[in-house]
C-alpha cells in the first residue's frame, strides 16, 4: 500500500513538473529532474520494504578504521 502511495506521488510530481520543462526544451534539467525523482523513489520504496540502505557514514567508518586502528596501537 505504501509503496503505491509513492508511485501515485511520483506519478503526480512527473504530471506537474515534466510537461513544462518538455515546452521549454530543457533536455539537461529533464535529465537531471528524471535521475534525482528515480533515485529519490528507489530510495523511498527501499526504506518502505524496511530494505537496509547503507549509510555514506558506514562507508566512511570501513576506510578509515584501519588507520584509527593503527593510531590507537601506536598510542598504548
Amino acid at each position: 500500500m505504501a509503496v503505491a502511495g509513492i508511485l501515485l506521488i511520483v506519478a503526480v510530481i512527473i504530471a506537474i513538473d515534466v510537461p513544462p520543462l518538455l515546452r521549454k526544451k530543457l533536455k539537461k534539467e529533464l535529465w537531471i529532474f528524471s535521475i534525482l525523482l528515480l533515485f529519490g523513489t528507489a530510495l523511498s520504496i527501499a526504506q518502505v520494504l524496511n530494505i537496509k540502505i547503507p549509510n555514506p557514514m558506514d562507508w566512511i567508518t570501513a576506510i578509515y578504521k584501519p588507520l584509527s586502528d593503527i593510531l590507537e596501537k601506536l598510542l598504548k
